[in-house]
């Protein structure tokens, strides 16, 4: 018989092995857009189930990468014309946001909520 509810290590487990899935889309998402859509929706989906355990601030971590990534991508596209503006704008949007993956996967890695 299959439990109904889980124990609280099988949510751990289950939410770190979403939040590992998310950071690995946002690893691939760096060469290639798309797949961050992707990854907030699971976030958004998920989040739930999450809730009260290691992978509910990763979750965290990760829907705010997403839309800080987002605005200051969408800023310096707008502004891609001034002088070079944008493509600065982009740039360290792009090393912020690999910066993020990095150091919030290798957190999760360790065992550690995203945020002290």
């Amino acid at each position: 018989m299959s439990e109904q509810f889980p124990t609280q290590e099988g949510r751990e487990q289950s939410g770190r092995d979403l939040a590992t899935l998310v950071y690995l889309i946002q690893a691939i998402s760096l060469f290639t857009a798309v797949p961050f859509f992707v990854g907030v929706i699971i976030n958004y989906v998920k989040r739930g189930d999450v809730r009260g355990t290691l992978a509910e601030s990763h979750f965290r971590w990760q829907i705010r990468t997403f839309w800080y990534w987002l605005l200051w991508t969408v800023v310096g596209t707008l502004t891609w014309w001034l002088l070079g503006l944008g493509v600065l704008i982009v740039g360290i949007a792009w090393v912020w946001a690999v910066y993020r993956v990095i150091r919030g996967w290798l957190t999760l890695a360790d065992n550690r909520a995203a945020y002290s």
